[in-house]
């Protein structure tokens, strides 16, 4: 009956092996395979029939796990058994399997080892999802870690639990610092704490939080902008056991968009008092904005103005048809650089704009409109057409100037010719238009100068007074005083050069005929055989002749530069030289002035000057030319005749007998005291009477 039941319960164990769910394998003493249910086979692929007798750990363990294998199935063997053991089995497609094993001693009745069964659970999807999740949270770990946004996590109590390398760098705190301090009292402003912890609270009740701005201050105190999102942190069975936030240093965008802002503001400020007219449309054409100098140009104030259509309203029937394009052209995103709008209100133009119109863009850059910036040209174009009537007139001038004028492009060629040009050289404007300045018109020895002259002109540096030869048509050599002006284009570019000249053939020649005369003079100056001296304006010697120096003394070098009054004249004649010459700086000439100059040796000399002014090549007066004569022996002589004069006079009055004189015309001129006593007429009577008539009796 024993023996009965216990091949009964063989059976349902054998039964039970066979038919369970988990993969069941025995080997015997020698390691070869005595059990091998059917999920055993099911899970290698090899059937009973293929494992049975075979070594376990030769056939189905690989060859680098096979020790590690032979060692747990050896150790149960002797009775230590092992459990959750991680058995790495291959599949009869090499496929690998992990099998996580209980190895149990097997024993006889006797309770004698004879040999090893394993109960196994196949866990290779497990292994594969828990690898998968480990790697999935090693790569979250490192998200978080690297990412380039502030992450932090908290637990329950508030404490900080996450806190990445981005969080780091925006607050100056580092993981160790963080990780464990309280994050609201920690690291959030007092002022901010109630709000701040309000919303992590909501996020550890479970409610997500998004685009919460958190205001976190730095190590070195600096205020941060962070956008957050707060989103509950769940363990393995759903419960909530923190927080994760992920936020946006906003810090610079909210700067930005305050500056943008701000810009907004003075845009709308800057057109509506710019001094150039502007004015907005939406899509639909009609006026969105109308600053104030548009609406003083127009006389139609902002109020009147906006909301309506803009072509309909304010552009003349003529140009709606244009205008309507140019706004639609700018619509579709085509900018349109310059459009004349004239300002018509009741039939009256009131300006002319120049505008440009530009696409007005929404925050997408979607179209939402049109700005229209102008200039207002009204006087522009009364200047401009000034300003055309001044070019025609001085092209006019240009050609009918009595000065020869040219003109060359960057290339040498001539560009202008005027008549007089061309009446001098021969050459008509036909001729001359076109050709090479330097090579048709200028002689061959002349032209690497005049070449340049042009170059120079060409890089802006201009020539004044250049004496250019010239050589007519017909062989007649002239030469022109030339300036080379740059010419330039409105935006101050040069275009060319033109030159400007003035006919000095017949100057060149009355200057070499004046300059002769100059060296004639200056040599009769020097050798003449009167003593001649000259003084500037401010009365320093200019001139001094050799007659000068023989006469006085002084070398022509001792008196250039030298005050002539003060340094060559006596003290008691200074102020009447100094008058005199004073007179003929201010162009009064003296003739016949004398006054003594005194020698370089103390001699006293005469001199009888005659001074003239001297002047400019434009008249002005400067300096004076004094031309003396050495009257010194003259007045020597003339003293010694008045005083023979003296004596003779004094002895016809004295003498003792009556004498008289009459002059060629008979009038007494003689009557002594004598004459006088005897006659009784006295001096004064008879002086200037006729002798013979007044005191002859009629019968003598």
């Amino acid at each position: 009956k024993v023996m009965g039941e216990s091949k009964r319960v063989a059976d349902d164990l054998t039964r039970l092996i066979e038919a369970a769910n988990a993969p069941i394998f025995g080997i015997d003493r020698d390691g070869k395979v005595s059990e091998w249910n059917r999920k055993t086979a099911e899970i290698t692929g090899f059937s009973k029939s293929e494992a049975m007798g075979k070594s376990l750990v030769n056939t189905f363990i690989h060859l680098d796990h096979r020790a590690s294998v032979s060692d747990v199935l050896t150790r149960a063997l002797f009775g230590d058994e092992s459990s959750n053991y991680e058995l790495p089995l291959f599949t009869k497609a090499g496929e690998p399997r992990d099998i996580l094993l209980n190895a149990t001693a097997r024993r006889d009745a006797k309770g004698d080892i004879i040999g090893v069964v394993g109960v196994g659970q196949d866990i290779t999807e497990f292994k594969k999802a828990s690898e998968r999740a480990q790697r999935i949270a090693d790569d979250l770990t490192r998200l978080i870690e690297t990412a380039n946004a502030p992450i932090f996590g908290i637990d329950l109590q508030g404490s900080v639990t996450e806190w990445n390398a981005k969080a780091t760098d925006i607050s100056g705190y580092s993981k160790a610092e963080s990780i464990g301090k309280h994050l609201v009292n920690t690291f959030i402003h007092l002022e901010y704490r109630s709000s701040v912890a309000e919303v992590l609270q909501n996020a550890l009740m479970g409610r997500d939080v998004a685009n919460f701005e958190l205001p976190l201050y730095t190590k070195s105190g600096k205020r941060r902008e962070i956008l957050l999102n707060a989103t509950p942190r769940r363990g393995d069975d759903g419960s909530v056991v923190g927080v994760l936030g992920v936020g946006q240093d906003i810090t610079e965008l909210n700067q930005q968009r305050t500056e943008a802002l701000r810009i907004a503001d003075d845009l709308g400020r800057i057109i509506e008092t710019a001094n150039a007219p502007i004015f907005g449309v939406d899509i639909h054409g009609h006026v969105t904005e109308w600053n104030l100098k548009l609406a003083e140009l127009s006389q139609f104030p902002s109020e009147m103005a906006v909301g309506q259509s803009l072509v309909s309203k304010f552009v003349t029937e003529d140009l709606k048809a244009s205008v309507g394009h140019v706004l639609l052209k700018a619509l579709n995103g085509e900018h349109t650089p310059s459009f004349e709008l004239p300002l018509v209100k009741d039939g009256e133009q009131k300006a002319v704009l120049l505008m440009n119109a530009a696409t007005r863009r929404g925050q997408n850059n979607e179209v939402i409109g049109v700005i229209c910036v102008g200039q207002d040209i009204t006087q522009i174009n009364a200047m401009a057409a000034e300003q055309q009537r001044i070019a025609d007139d001085l092209a006019r001038l240009i050609d009918s100037a009595n000065a020869p004028i040219f003109g060359v492009d960057l290339n040498g060629m001539v560009t202008e010719w005027n008549r007089k040009a061309a009446d001098m050289l021969g050459y008509p404007k036909e001729d001359a238009i076109g050709k090479n300045m330097v090579q048709c018109f200028i002689e061959p020895e002349n032209r690497q100068s005049v070449n340049e002259i042009l170059v120079k002109a060409l890089q802006g540096s201009e020539t004044a007074n250049y004496a250019l030869p010239l050589m007519s048509k017909h062989g007649k050599r002239y030469t022109v005083l030339l300036n080379a002006t740059t010419r330039r284009d409105a935006k101050g570019q040069i275009i060319g050069v033109v030159g400007v000249g003035q006919d000095i053939t017949q100057l060149n020649q009355v200057m070499a005929d004046s300059k002769r005369i100059a060296d004639d003079l200056t040599r009769l100056i020097e050798t003449a055989n009167a003593p001649i001296f000259g003084i500037n304006t401010e009365g320093k010697v200019s001139e001094w002749n050799a007659k000068a120096s023989s006469l006085l003394g002084f070398s022509k070098e001792e008196t250039i530069g030298k005050n002539l009054v003060s340094n060559f004249i006596t003290e008691e004649f200074k102020d009447s030289v100094h008058n005199v010459l004073a007179a003929a700086l201010s162009g009064k000439e003296t003739a016949n002035f004398e006054f003594p100059l005194f020698t370089k040796d103390g001699k006293r000399k005469e001199i009888l000057l005659n001074a003239t002014t001297r002047r400019g090549p434009h008249g002005e007066v400067t300096g004076v030319i004094g031309v003396g004569q050495d009257i010194t022996r003259i007045r020597e002589i003339t003293n010694e005749q008045q005083r023979n004069a003296d004596d003779l006079a004094r002895l016809i009055d004295t003498a003792n007998a009556p004498i008289f004189g009459v002059g060629m015309d008979g009038m007494v001129t003689e009557w002594n005291r004598k004459a006088a006593d005897m006659l009784g007429y006295t001096k004064e009577e008879t002086i200037g009477k006729a002798f013979v008539q007044n005191f002859i009796q009629p019968e003598d």
